[in-house]
């Protein structure tokens, strides 16, 4: 999406990822598909026609001798496709997490792929900037980056830190159950992941590739376009976040945060 929207000439630059990985193609539990082969003829949703899912898609199908006219593609918003694989009216759906994860949490989901699996390093999302504001306000851009970059070490260095992040989130932010982005941050370990986000050269010459093999790109915005990477430059050590001692671990297993 943000190549695309650079294409057509919004002004804006990619300047760090959110995470890596955190997608899986999900299917019913009770039904024949085994792999991507036997998607042939199914019903198959997808966030939307611009998100990084359907490239994922795109590419594995692609992989086996296989396009999207073997298979009935659909748009769909990510939070109404558990419900519509549970009532089987589509056969498998794609989405970043926690959706995924919550078919198989509530048993009738089962996993044909994560992405780490058969695209290992996928990216999921990224933070995208418009230029003006990198030029007038760029240390609140720089503070922002630096926060994603520390707390992703962070998050990625111990899985209390995963289970802790977990009820942290579903108390004061989303509005998810603690139990499922629990599931999702440990089940595997690696599903997720908050490390090595910085932007790189060969990881989006590769969705450039295939954005105009799959039609979405034009191909006339490329890395120097619509990435900065002055934020987190090639080499740069990054540090992981320290908290203040009133976030310690004590206080923060006396105020329910972690078990």
């Amino acid at each position: 999406m943000a190549i695309k929207l650079r294409e057509e000439g919004v002004p804006i630059k990619i300047v760090y990822l959110g995470h890596r990985d955190g997608t899986a193609v999900m299917v019913h539990k009770d039904s024949g598909i085994w792999r991507t082969e036997d998607l042939r003829g199914k019903k198959v949703a997808v966030p939307n026609r611009y998100s990084n899912q359907r490239l994922l898609l795109f590419r594995s199908l692609r992989d086996r001798g296989m396009t999207f006219d073997d298979l009935e593609l659909l748009e769909m918003p990510p939070p109404d496709m558990p419900a519509a694989l549970y009532s089987r009216s589509v056969d498998a759906v794609t989405s970043g997490e926690p959706f995924m994860g919550q078919t198989e949490l509530d048993g009738y989901g089962r996993v044909l792929w994560l992405t780490k699996d058969v695209w290992p390093g996928f990216i999921s999302c990224v933070l995208a900037v418009r230029e003006d504001v990198i030029a007038n306000d760029r240390p609140r851009v720089q503070a922002l980056v630096d926060g994603i970059a520390k707390s992703g070490i962070w998050i990625d260095e111990h899985m209390d830190h995963r289970m802790q992040a977990a009820q942290f989130v579903s108390k004061h932010y989303y509005n998810q159950d603690s139990r499922l982005l629990e599931f999702v941050l440990s089940k595997p370990p690696d599903r997720v992941k908050y490390t090595n986000l910085r932007v790189r050269r060969q990881d989006f010459e590769e969705i450039e590739e295939l954005g105009k093999a799959s039609g979405l790109l034009a191909g006339t915005a490329h890395f120097e376009d619509y990435c900065d990477e002055s934020f987190v430059p090639p080499g740069a050590t990054i540090e992981r976040l320290q908290f203040e001692h009133k976030e310690s671990t004590e206080r923060a297993r006396a105020r329910g945060l972690i078990r």
